[in-house]
Order: structure tokens, then C-alpha cells, then sequence
């Protein structure tokens, strides 16, 4: 494979930036994305903390506007990130980063994408500005940065094509994961927390009507269907509308005083402490490995963040089975950065400020939904105590009131909320695998040594991989 170099600069037709200077925001407009947005691990931008800017002041203040295909490139902060922009643009670029369009004489925009995604090349710009207090990659560095490209057009749209093949099966499983979050969230509040079920109910039979149109009112309350709509879905999907009636009579017709107020008659009011078991970490420089082939990496309040242990630190894999996680495992840190998640970053070792969320005598829906619901209200008494790691105690765990249905509600909703969990899970871990694969494979792309049939067969393998 041949190849021929240039500068960064010299494989681009057009850089926009938006001058450089602090952009004008409001409340609502064009979303304004900003270097937080940009992450080597997602092909779109990720809006975080996004600010807005006006109709007016984005015709007025930028001189140029990212089009579809191009790369937005970060400068400052951490230079080298870099995300494709998609179609159409839903969105305009803050300062310290630029949208860069490539010159496809020379190079396919694809490709270019994976190469600058690549290790080698990340590196080349890290080391540019090292010991800089804050790096950045300023206008003359795109001259001085310097590219190996293939002179074979077609081998860069193979790896390039395949590259992005990778990078949109992972954006595909966020977004459906973003879905399923919504919807779960949706339906757990409006099931156990708001209780519209039952409300539909005693309302109906409050204003005079039957036991049969209190359940027809349950009915439209738990699938957010209309009156007609049941109707039509009686007569297309029966077996659809049994199962719905059936879970619909789960909910009982009436309310009851409890100790957090009103809550379905027959059901529980149970403290969070009491539903599942809050173990926590342990301090792990004392645990450290007995030798370096055998030993799991650590998971602090950072890492789960993160989402993966990254394995900067290392802890014997001979500690308590209580303070090991893997795959599923439900984790809530109550230091700190207050956070609960579902962990998939695979087998470690967990650090005191979190705890591991199990239960013995409930699924794990319910204690992971009702630690979320509870979760605001954790950040709040963090950030009201007056030390520099705000937290909560064992106590607001026992304060912390949970209103528990009887067993058939609990089995019929494993069928909605537990399975959307889980299938969230695999969402997840199928991109982590699909990751894992695409940067494994990068580096042999660029450099040439696979053929057009490896390329084939490496996009052939991420198929199988998602449909898992």
C-alpha cells in the first residue's frame, strides 16, 4: 500500500469557527454546542449542558456554518476530539473548537474521520503542546500536523466506510437506549409514583360510574391510549388487549393514608433500606493485587462515570464478593458526585463512596427506579452540607419511602420495566463490544496490512455482533 503525506491543513477546503470570541446565549433558540459535546467515543455530538443561541444572533454573528459531513474539531481543552456532523444540522458551534470540511481530491471524508480517531494520530496532537497549562491546537498546527494518506481512493473508502459502519451501529444503540429511558421512566412514574392507574379508577367511580368503566379508565391510564384506540386494538390485537385489561386489574380502585402520604390500598410503604441492600466499597489501597497477573481494576465515583474502569488503579481480586461488580450490577454513588447506573464496563473492584444495590426479595427495577426517583432529593442534602464532598447518610436511605405493590403487579410489570432494563443493559454492552472491535481493527486498517476481503469481513462481524 502506497502511501503519501501531507498536512493536516493541505486535506482540508474550508475551516469555520465562530470567532473565537464568547457567543451571545439565550434561554431558547439554535442549540449551541460547546467542547463538552464532543467525545471520541460517540459519532454525533452529545448535547450536555447546552446553552442556546438567538435566531438573530446566529445570523449575525457567525461567519461560517458547519454543513453535513463535515468534522467538528476541538482546539482547546482537549484538542483532537472530533465528531461527525450529521444531516440535517440541528445546531451552531461555540468557541475553541472548528467544523473542518475535507478536500476530496485528496482524501475521503470518512476516512480522514477514522484517522484522526485513531491512537497514533491522537497522540501526535497530545504531544504537541505537552506541559501546556491548558492545550491547544492553534491556527498554524494544522500546517505542522502531518498525515500518512493512502494514494488508493477506493481502500480509503473501505476503511472509511467501515469505520463509520462501526461508529453508527453504537450511535444507533444510544439513541434507542435514550428511547427506552425515557419510556421507562415515563411509565414508573406514572405506575408508582403518581399512580394514575388507581386514580383513573376511584375518579371514575367517584363520578358514579361501573366497576367496568373504572377499569376501561385504568386501562387508558396504564398504555396511554384513547378510548377509540382501545377499542381498535380490542379488535386487531386481542391477545395485546387481554394482557392489558389483565394488568390493568392488578391496580387497585382505591387510596390509603400511609406514612408518605397516599398510596394504592394493599400496598407498602417500605424505606429504600429496606427493599435492597446498600453495600459499600471498600477502601482499596489497603486491598492492593498479591501479584500483577491477578487483580481487578477499581471503580471509583470517576470510573463510574465514565462508565468503564479505565485501571489506573488495581486491587487484589481476593476481596469480599459483596464489593465486586460486573456487567448489570446496580450502582449508586452517594458521595460526591451523587449518580445511580446500571454498570457495564465488566468485572471490578468498587471503592468506598459507592454502593452495590441488590435485593433478594424484589427485581431489580424496582430498587434501581425507586433509588432514581429518590436521587434528586439525595443531590439536594449533598449539596447542602457544608464540607467539599457533599453526601448522604445511611439514615436518608431509611427515609427515603417507597410505596410497593402486591406480587401479580410486581410479576406483570417485570414485563414492561424489567425487560426494558435489561434490554438496556445489552444495548450497551453490545456497544462496548462493537467498540472494543472497531478500535482493535483501526490501526491495521490505517497502516494497510488488511486487505479489501478483511475489510468485508470485519464489517460482516459487527453485523453478527449487533444482532446478538
Amino acid at each position: 500500500m502506497k502511501f503519501k503525506e501531507y498536512a493536516f491543513r493541505d486535506l482540508l477546503t474550508n475551516i469555520v469557527d465562530n470567532r473565537g470570541r464568547t457567543c451571545p446565549t439565550a434561554e431558547q433558540g439554535i442549540p449551541l454546542i460547546a467542547t463538552n459535546c464532543i467525545k471520541n467515543t460517540r459519532l454525533y455530538p452529545v448535547y450536555e449542558k447546552l446553552r442556546y443561541v438567538a435566531e438573530d444572533t446566529y445570523k449575525n454573528w457567525f461567519r461560517g456554518h458547519p454543513k453535513p459531513g463535515d468534522m467538528i474539531f476541538v482546539c482547546k481543552g482537549s484538542p483532537g476530539r472530533v465528531c461527525w456532523v450529521p444531516d440535517p444540522v440541528p445546531f451552531c458551534i461555540a468557541q475553541d473548537m472548528v467544523a473542518i470540511r475535507a478536500d476530496e481530491t485528496k482524501v475521503y471524508p470518512r476516512y480522514l474521520f477514522a484517522l484522526l480517531r485513531s491512537e497514533e494520530v491522537q497522540n501526535q496532537i497530545l504531544n504537541m503542546h505537552v506541559g501546556s497549562l491548558i492545550p491547544h491546537f492553534k491556527k498554524g498546527d494544522f500546517a505542522n500536523l502531518y498525515l500518512q494518506i493512502p494514494e488508493d481512493m477506493g481502500y480509503q473508502h473501505q476503511v472509511g466506510d467501515a469505520y463509520f459502519s462501526f461508529c453508527e451501529k453504537i450511535e444507533s444503540n444510544h439513541q434507542i437506549n435514550q428511547t427506552l429511558e425515557q419510556m421507562t421512566q415515563a411509565l414508573f412514574k406514572s405506575w408508582f409514583v403518581d399512580f394514575e392507574p388507581v386514580k383513573a379508577k376511584a375518579t371514575t367511580l367517584e363520578a358514579g360510574g361501573s366497576d367496568e368503566d373504572a377499569l376501561f379508565a385504568a386501562m387508558e391510564a396504564v398504555s396511554g391510549k384513547t378510548k377509540d384506540q382501545l377499542i381498535k386494538l380490542s379488535a386487531e390485537q386481542p391477545e395485546r388487549y387481554a394482557e392489558l385489561r389483565a394488568t390493568s386489574e392488578l391496580f387497585p380502585s382505591a387510596m390509603q393514608d400511609s406514612e408518605m402520604g397516599d398510596i394504592p390500598e394493599g400496598w407498602n410503604c417500605l424505606p429504600l433500606d429496606t427493599i435492597a441492600k446498600y453495600q459499600n466499597g471498600l477502601a482499596l489501597q489497603k486491598y492492593r493485587p498479591e501479584n500483577e497477573d491477578d487483580y481487578l481494576p477499581v471503580v471509583k465515583i470517576a470510573q463510574l462515570k465514565k462508565g468503564f474502569a479505565d485501571g489506573k488503579e488495581k486491587a487484589s481480586s481476593n476481596i469480599k464478593p459483596d464489593c465486586i461488580i460486573d456487567d448489570g450490577d446496580v450502582v449508586f454513588s452517594w458521595s460526591g458526585s451523587l449518580m445511580v447506573d446500571t454498570w457495564c464496563g465488566g468485572k471490578a473492584a468498587m471503592n468506598q463512596h459507592l454502593f452495590k444495590v441488590t435485593s433478594t426479595d424484589y427485581p431489580k427495577w424496582i430498587y434501581y427506579n425507586f433509588t432514581r426517583h429518590h436521587l434528586e432529593e439525595f443531590q439536594r442534602i449533598a449539596e447542602s452540607k457544608a464540607v467539599t464532598m457533599g453526601h448522604i447518610k445511611r439514615q436518608h436511605l431509611r427515609e427515603a419511602l417507597c410505596a410497593i405493590p402486591d406480587n401479580p403487579l410486581i410479576e406483570a410489570a417485570e414485563q414492561h420495566l424489567g425487560l426494558q432494563l435489561n434490554k438496556q443493559i445489552n444495548l450497551r454492552l453490545e456497544a462496548k463490544t462493537l467498540s472494543k472491535l472497531r478500535d482493535t481493527l483501526l490501526p491495521e486498517l490505517l497502516s494497510g496490512d488488511l486487505t479489501m476481503s478483511n475489510v468485508e469481513e470485519a464489517q460482516a462481524e459487527s453485523q453478527d455482533v449487533v444482532h446478538v
